[in-house]
């Protein structure tokens, strides 16, 4: 029995990758929404099959999979771009279980709903993102999270790039905690960038200088603060590095090279040391 699950998730594979092909295609919201549903039932019944946690899913290229390093979870969320140019977030968490049975905790988008984006929220009520990092963060003084960093689409003139914190109380969700330290940030419990939509922004975990590193958004002229469709890099850096449990920010960091995610990969022989993992 063992052998067919590989197979039997290859099939659902296939028929997910068709489903999400047809969804960006459709022309209508409606045809969208309902064939997302489609993909939404699809998906959760693909993942019923024992042990589908250890199956990467790699080749569903409309949906990001991120396994935390430490593998208790992993976040599977996609999005559906509708005609205005606004985006509709999906998503679940799936926890790894030991007998390998399924154990998933949806994600539902409320963004439309949240009054506030700086509330503590939980899965039936997220601020919606497509997540492509996952970084657990363990200390003595409070319990473990995960940072997740997130793409998130927004408007037809703006996008926008997001810090959010993952805690579990038990089997509960909580998004959002105050982990950030700064004047500036000083009771945050998420990070949102907003931007102009025809730039792009770094924010990915930098293991070579060990912390979260991402360009400095700013108003390209000091009349435009606020309206973000004016905003954009300006060229420096900014990190978070993890101490004692919380994300101390640090403006304006110098950076040998560009980010790269597999610096910690390669050893300089002439020093002959082994690479260190920061996080």
């Amino acid at each position: 029995m063992a052998q067919q699950s590989p197979n039997k998730l290859d099939n659902f594979q296939d028929s997910l990758i068709k489903l999400s092909n047809e969804v960006v295609k459709a022309e209508t919201d409606d045809k969208k929404l309902a064939l997302n549903g489609t993909f939404v039932k699809t998906l959760v019944e693909s993942l019923k099959t024992p042990n589908s946690f250890a199956y990467q899913f790699d080749s569903l290229k409309n949906v990001s999979v991120i396994k935390s390093p430490d593998r208790n979870l992993r976040i599977l969320s996609w999005y559906v771009q509708l005609e205005n140019g606004t985006y509709r977030y999906y998503g679940t968490i799936q926890l790894n279980t030991n007998n390998g049975s399924l154990k998933l905790l949806p994600l539902i988008d409320q963004t439309e709903n949240i009054s506030d984006p700086n509330s503590i929220l939980d899965n039936q009520k997220w601020f919606g993102a497509r997540y492509y990092e996952v970084i657990p963060v363990t200390s003595a003084s409070r319990l473990p999270y995960y940072i997740l960093l997130g793409w998130k689409g927004n408007t037809s003139l703006t996008t926008k790039k997001v810090i959010e914190i993952l805690s579990f109380n038990q089997d509960k969700v909580s998004f959002g905690a105050p982990v950030f330290e700064s004047k500036e940030l000083k009771g945050k419990n998420r990070v949102i960038f907003e931007y102009n939509k025809s730039n792009a922004m770094t924010l990915k975990a930098d293991n070579k200088a060990g912390m979260i590193v991402l360009d400095h958004i700013a108003p390209f002229d000091p009349e435009m603060v606020g309206k973000y469709q004016y905003y954009g890099s300006d060229g420096t850096f900014d990190g978070f590095k993890i101490i004692g449990g919380k994300l101390k920010l640090l403006e304006n960091i110098e950076l040998n090279n560009d980010p790269n995610a597999h610096d910690e990969l390669y050893a300089d022989p002439k020093k002959n040391v082994k690479p260190v993992r920061k996080f």
